[in-house]
């Protein structure tokens, strides 16, 4: 991670003083849990709670001895703790605190990212509404093909992100889960009564089945979620690339005052910012792999995994979050130019109709192979004629084809044209995308 794609407040969910303050939280609670049950004193638990505190300097500086970051941490509370510290971490194991501490800033992590992926369906919404009705041309393998409006592209990636919306909650519900089970997770040392308390206050849920770590396939799933969650940001940055490039020019990002395109060339305006995002969701995704690969541990644990996720969980995490915010932004500001989509749709003459015709022929007793060479040969010529091609072009070429005109009245082929007939389902789909 480097600042130039985090925000700060999903930075200080993994800044060690966060870290460490909700493994002194997991402390103290299990502590106070064991007083209640008079496994330690009382006065023990009331001790750490008042007087526990830690020093990240002074851990670091343990840890550079005993090479045990846990061990560090107990050691250093214990110096502003006093005496009473030896009743700390009983019948704990180290993962107790580390797996307990990652559930809570994941689960903090994800209710920051519920909250961007809200932010990016509220601008899509926004935006989708207010295009509802635009005609723009709508391409496949980059190709025009027939009409739609701008308000359905913005509908469409809405639905996808509300699905998204959905995969955030699951993945928060799956990974906010504590472990409070001891050595391989059997409770020898330790009341189950204690995890159910720490959990409680955590707000987590205890895991069925520890074996001394939660298992990893949560994990696994939380960073397939955030996977998923940005390859739809991707899709969403290539659309408005595309839509930007000089010779379409439908859409563009907002440019700045005072903002500059290019070291070289003054007169550039660059789509950076939905680049930057394409960037970002490739680095989200390159999490998921590693975390996949953590679920096969050995045994009842290793720590093969610590070292992965100490990188995959702020990492993925913040250029997530970022992104989400980002590309918010960019759609709540994009430039929309509805001209230039009109341009766009009558670019080729009429031709992103030719289906209607050929489903009139059908229609009119031609077989569909007939009827697909009869409008083909005359599309092609169209394609073969040099831009810039005059609006009728298709049509003006059925009407001077004897084998169309033998099938189709005038009236009915010039109702074959009339772009409107596109655009008669888009309330429906509307009601559909956002009820």
């Amino acid at each position: 991670m480097i600042p130039r794609y985090a925000r700060p407040d999903m930075v200080a969910i993994w800044e060690p003083e966060s870290r460490y303050g909700i493994w002194l939280e997991i402390e103290t609670l299990a502590m106070e849990a064991m007083a209640e049950l008079g496994t330690i004193p009382k006065s023990a638990a009331v001790e750490y709670r008042a007087k526990g505190k830690f020093d990240v300097a002074r851990i670091d500086e343990i840890e550079r001895e005993v090479k045990h970051d846990v061990i560090a941490f107990l050691t250093s509370v214990a110096e502003h703790v006093g005496p009473e510290s030896r009743f700390a971490h009983q019948g704990m194991t180290s993962s107790d605190v580390l797996d307990t501490c990652l559930a809570v800033q994941l689960a903090r992590a994800s209710d920051l990212l519920i909250a961007g992926c809200e932010r990016v369906m509220a601008s899509l919404k926004k935006r989708a509404i207010e295009h509802k009705m635009t005609p723009t041309i709508g391409r496949s393998h980059g190709i025009h093909a027939e009409p739609t409006t701008f308000g359905l592209k913005l509908a469409g990636h809405y639905a996808e992100f509300a699905r998204n919306l959905e995969r955030l909650h699951m993945a928060r519900f799956e990974i906010a889960t504590c472990a409070i089970s001891g050595a391989v997770g059997t409770f020898a040392q330790i009341d189950p009564r204690v995890e159910a308390y720490v959990a409680e206050k955590l707000g987590l849920v205890p895991e069925p089945v520890s074996t001394q770590v939660i298992p990893r396939d949560r994990h696994a799933a939380f960073f397939a979620a955030l996977g998923v969650v940005a390859a739809g940001i991707e899709r969403l940055a290539t659309e408005v690339r595309h839509l930007q490039r000089t010779e379409v020019l439908e859409a563009e990002e907002f440019f700045e005052p005072g903002q500059k395109g290019s070291s070289a060339m003054p007169h550039k305006r660059n789509p950076v910012l939905t680049e930057n995002l394409c960037g970002l969701a490739r680095l989200v995704r390159s999490a998921v792999t590693p975390a996949m690969e953590n679920v096969a541990l050995w045994h009842e644990r290793d720590i093969s995994h610590s070292s992965v996720e100490r990188g995959i969980g702020p990492d993925a995490t913040i250029h997530l979050d970022f992104a989400l915010h980002r590309v918010a932004m960019v759609i709540e500001k994009l430039v929309v130019y509805p001209e230039n989509m009109a341009r766009n749709l009558a670019l080729l003459g009429g031709l992103h109709n030719s289906q209607r015709v050929m489903l009139a022929l059908t229609q009119a007793g031609v077989s569909r192979e007939d009827a697909y060479r009869l409008v083909q040969r005359n599309a092609m010529a169209v394609w073969q004629s040099p831009p810039p091609r005059p609006s009728t072009a298709l049509i003006d070429r059925l009407r001077a084809d004897p084998d169309v005109t033998a099938k189709l009245d005038p009236k009915t082929l010039e109702g074959c044209f009339d772009d409107a007939h596109h655009f008669a389902r888009v309330d429906e789909i509307f009601a559909r995308v956002f009820g």
